[in-house]
């Protein structure tokens, strides 16, 4: 999927030459010439934020203060841009949590190395939080092999348990069973499809009153239901 890139700059030079570059390396990007624009262009969801110090009104520091206040952006990554050269001055941005802190004028090629380097390290603490999978009462916890609804630990079988986590990881999105099989078995074990019918029949089994977590689409497969308007 296309990471979208938040540039918040009071130079339009810079917020140009910034897009041209990102985008010719695959990102979509947004922009504002000040903060507070930049705090409305949130709701895009952008991926990263590369934010100017020195804004008028409103500088960086307080642009990124305001940003992480809020809990839905709070590891939103965001990345420092300056012509302030002073080492205190880094110091300050990358306390504060910014990842990283890039110098004016810039580098066509460290601006994009940076990018790159910050959005994979995100992509890894993003694949780090899938070991834990919560919908309202239900908890997997794949690193451990446990399952819990509400609070209560239930005990599930490796199969059950692999073919639970794999939905929950893609709540909405409908497998067939001959990609389920594939999946949690392997291309190499022969089982045939009625297998997943019964294991998914024990795992609503245990989900009780939750069982509907699971849904089947006739003659399509199985997918993990978030809400009633799925």
């Amino acid at each position: 999927m296309q990471k979208k890139i938040l540039l918040v700059d009071d130079e339009q030079d810079i917020i140009e030459f910034l897009q041209f570059n990102l985008e010719q390396n695959g990102y979509k990007v947004i922009s504002a010439n000040d903060g507070e624009e930049a705090l409305k262009r949130l709701n895009e969801k952008p991926d990263l934020v590369i934010l100017d110090v020195m804004m008028p009104r409103m500088n960086g520091y307080q642009v990124f203060s305001k940003i992480r206040s809020v809990k839905e952006y709070e590891k939103l990554p965001i990345i420092f841009l300056t012509a302030k050269t002073g080492e205190l001055d880094e110091i300050h941005g990358l306390e504060l949590g910014a990842e990283d802190y890039i110098l004016k004028p810039i580098s066509q090629r460290k601006i994009i190395a940076r990018v790159n380097s910050v959005i994979r390290r995100t992509e890894e603490i993003s694949n780090d939080e899938l070991k834990i999978i919560q919908y309202g009462p239900l908890l997997i916890n794949k690193e451990q092999y446990l399952v819990f609804l509400e609070g209560e630990e239930i005990t599930f079988p490796k199969k059950e348990f692999s073919i639970l986590s794999f939905l929950a990881e893609h709540p909405g999105k409908v497998f067939p069973r001959e990609t389920l099989l594939n999946t949690i078995w392997g291309n190499d074990v022969f089982v045939v499809e009625r297998t997943v019918d019964v294991h998914i029949r024990k795992i609503r089994e245990k989900l009780g009153e939750y069982a509907d977590l699971i849904e089947t689409l006739k003659g399509v497969g199985y997918r993990f239901r978030v809400s009633k308007t799925d």
